[in-house]
């Protein structure tokens, strides 16, 4: 590609000193100051000097400036007139683009919405004494951590009249607590793998485009056996219109899922907030049964 342009540009120095070399051709012969007699034979030597039909015609060609209007570049202009394959690389990195910003829109709202709901569920049950009445506190709502305290309180119900000590109860719940968190992080990480996807993938389908677009564009300049700028940019342009669009898609999509890495990060610091939470209140429920239990024992005795 480079070479073809500039043997084109060479071309066309050489084209654009060519009228320059006829004039100083021209000049002497009508400087000459030569008896009558000797003015004849000059003549055919005058004509002969002139250039060819076909000569001055390709000469005319080629020296003619090109004239391409501003709006014939536009990328809307390109797109039309780029290859049916071009087309359709634009037209899929157009819709990853679109995809990758609706999911920064649907995502940044989802994570607004839970991190701001975990941390008023943590405020309310600060002071709650035990399961139940975190459970009160919280009311019908529904949420990670109403989860997690569901999953305590149906262990231990579960566990009633077991002879078995604590710990087995707390690995249970413990259990059921490492489920409910890995459910919230697959919900909280939903779309960020079609972020990674486009943008890894977006430069190189783009590139593949370009490549496309270029060789087409090389195919041309065969066909039409010239290298004029007129028919080499144009295709060229359209080809490397393709990389910038898959650039346009790659470079948000990275940037949108490393800003979602840290957010779904902190957020999933809050579910383990929760589930310490949770864990806490377990704990406190059943000391308390167990001291009931002794003071009942020595009551007794």
């Amino acid at each position: 590609m480079f070479r073809t342009i500039l043997k084109s540009l060479a071309v066309l120095a050489l084209l654009a000193l060519a009228p320059a070399g006829f004039a100083q051709q021209g000049a002497p012969a009508t400087q000459v100051t030569s008896p009558p007699a000797a003015a004849a034979p000059e003549a055919p030597a005058a004509a002969t000097a002139q250039p060819s039909p076909a000569e001055a015609s390709a000469a005319s060609t080629f020296a003619r400036p090109v004239t391409l209007q501003v709006g014939e570049f536009s990328p809307w202009s390109m797109f039309r007139h780029a290859d049916v394959i071009v087309q359709a690389v634009m037209i899929g990195l157009a819709f990853a683009s679109l995809v990758t910003w609706t999911i920064f829109i649907a995502k940044s709202i989802e994570l607004a919405g839970a991190q701001r709901k975990l941390k008023s569920s943590l405020k309310k049950i600060n002071d709650a004494r035990s399961l139940a009445e975190a459970q009160l506190t919280l009311g019908k709502k529904t949420g990670v951590l109403s989860s997690f305290i569901g999953a305590a309180i149906h262990e231990a119900r579960l566990s009633a009249g077991i002879a078995t000590s604590d710990t087995g109860i707390k690995e249970r719940a413990a259990s059921s607590f490492a489920e409910i968190q890995r459910a919230a992080a697959r919900r909280i990480r939903f779309g960020m793998g079609v972020l990674a996807t486009i943008g890894a993938t977006s430069p190189f389908v783009g590139l593949f485009g370009t490549v496309w677009g270029i060789m087409n564009s090389f195919i041309g300049i065969s066909k039409s056996q010239t290298t004029n700028l007129a028919v080499v940019a144009p295709g060229i342009a359209e080809a490397l219109l393709a990389t910038a669009i898959g650039l346009v898609a790659a470079i948000p999509a990275v940037i949108i899922y490393n800003h979602f890495a840290r957010s779904t990060k902190t957020y999933l610091e809050l579910v383990s907030r929760a589930s310490g939470a949770a864990a806490r209140l377990l704990s406190r429920d059943l000391d308390r049964i167990n001291s009931g239990v002794m003071h009942s024992r020595a009551a007794a005795e």
